[in-house]
């Protein structure tokens, strides 16, 4: 076990207590300890999620295990931070919301399972990447929202967590489906290629065996 799938491991190992954290009542949340704890937690787990590919690449151990884990960890991370959130803070994020983030999440996965099995690979797009912070904001914002929804700075200004955190949860949702679009026109385009490529060598194949009929046929005379 490597140092990038340790850490992987701790980021799976993470989605109970971060369910725990937020949906029981262990936690005082009087003051929002709750909350902050929750947060941190969430923001701790989501920069493993770039540290543990950075070291695969740094060190050369890139494994099959890894392949399998990072994107498995991301995925069930995601799932539960959004279902937690769906009975933690309903009138942000309600169920459908959570199954339109969660499905663009286990749909881009599937693209890159079936584009595997043919040969190629669907890079990371750079807005797939920005929606990876997007996603942060919207989580945190959300969780802070159930306990503060503004925050005063000093004496002349207030920090609105609740605009913070609907507006982040609608640009997540917008984010999500233009990524899936983005990740399906890339599958496609690719499918539409690989096709292509298998018609050509079918058809030069077809060719090669209508010409060395003919001269198997001499070589019998």
């Amino acid at each position: 076990m490597n140092l990038p799938n340790s850490i992987t491991l701790t980021r799976i190992f993470s989605i109970p207590l971060l369910m725990w954290i937020l949906l029981s009542n262990h936690f005082p949340s009087a003051n929002g300890e709750k909350e902050l704890l929750a947060s941190a937690l969430f923001i701790a787990a989501s920069i493993t999620d770039g540290i543990d590919g950075y070291l695969a690449r740094k060190r050369g151990q890139i494994t099959t295990m890894g392949m399998l884990l990072d994107p498995l960890a991301d995925k069930l991370f995601i799932a539960a931070a959004f279902i937690s959130l769906v009975q933690l803070n309903p009138r942000l994020v309600p169920a459908w919301v959570a199954v339109v983030i969660i499905g663009r999440e286990f749909l881009v996965s599937g693209l890159r399972s079936i584009a595997a099995s043919e040969g190629f690979t669907i890079e990371a797009s750079e807005l797939g990447k920005f929606k990876m912070v997007v996603q942060i904001v919207a989580v945190v914002a959300v969780i802070l929202d159930h306990r503060w929804t503004e925050w005063p700075i000093g004496k002349n200004y207030i920090f609105p967590v609740h605009w913070i955190a609907f507006l982040a949860i609608w640009f997540m949702v917008v984010l999500s489906l233009v990524s899936a679009i983005d990740y399906f026109v890339a599958f496609w385009s690719k499918i539409d290629r690989s096709a292509e490529k298998r018609r050509r060598r079918a058809f030069v194949l077809s060719r090669r065996r209508k010409h060395d009929v003919p001269v198997a046929k001499l070589q019998e005379k």
